[in-house]
């Protein structure tokens, strides 16, 4: 398994109550799988995802990555959890708007590595991977929002991660493009053996994973 999750509650406090957005939820991941996790608005779904990958702490419960528990409460543990294991997609992409789609990902690249050099190399080779490599120089808002999402997911890939986690990736485009994504993903996962683990609200979109799970109120259903 490349996660076990044990008892994971989050809980937030709130004028009227407490409210508990994920709820006692156990899971084991095996490594190489495709995850989906639908449910309705509020079912806890991009809160586990985001404990998962190391954005946002747990009230209380284990999470185990690799055999070896990871502390969500150290800042300097999960800083190092992130940059070493896990890539992330978001819904709205996420691209810094004044760099191009090559420098959005040397900006990953950087955290790492100094050689500006090698970084522009690895960000164009992953760029060709996404079919971009024409568009190394364009500006986000040059970009369709299927090809900001292709950088996006170039980005994610910069440092070899072994985790892929995607919040709604396919939220924002038409049934083609969505397709189109869907279609890169599972290649990432195939070719790669990347684990990934996709938020969505699309049952079709939901159809691509090899573990599918469903939540309700913060619990499996």
């Amino acid at each position: 398994m490349i996660i076990q999750i044990k008892n994971l509650t989050k809980t937030y406090h709130r004028h009227d109550g407490a409210i508990n957005a994920v709820d006692n939820l156990s899971l084991d991941i095996p490594r190489g799988a495709f995850v989906t996790i639908t449910g309705a608005s509020g079912s806890g779904k991009t809160t586990l995802l985001l404990m998962m990958g190391g954005l946002l702490r747990f009230t209380s419960g284990q999470m185990i990555y690799n055999d070896r528990e990871i502390n969500l409460r150290d800042e300097d543990e999960l800083a190092s959890f992130r940059s070493n294991h896990v890539g992330f997609v978001m819904q709205s992409f996420a691209l810094v708007p004044y760099l191009t789609a090559v420098e959005n990902i040397m900006l990953a690249l950087n955290v790492k590595c100094s050689d500006k050099s090698k970084n522009r190399k690895r960000a164009i080779e992953l760029l060709d991977w996404v079919g971009l490599d024409d568009r190394t120089t364009h500006y986000p808002k040059e970009l369709s929002a299927g090809q900001q999402q292709r950088v996006a997911i170039a980005r994610a890939l910069a440092n070899n991660p072994e985790l892929l986690l995607a919040d709604e990736p396919t939220g924002n485009l038409d049934p083609s493009l969505s397709e189109e994504i869907l279609s890169i993903l599972k290649e990432i996962n195939q070719k790669h053996n990347t684990t990934i683990i996709m938020v969505t609200h699309s049952p079709k979109a939901a159809d691509h994973g090899s573990l599918q799970i469903k939540l309700l109120k913060g619990k499996i259903i």
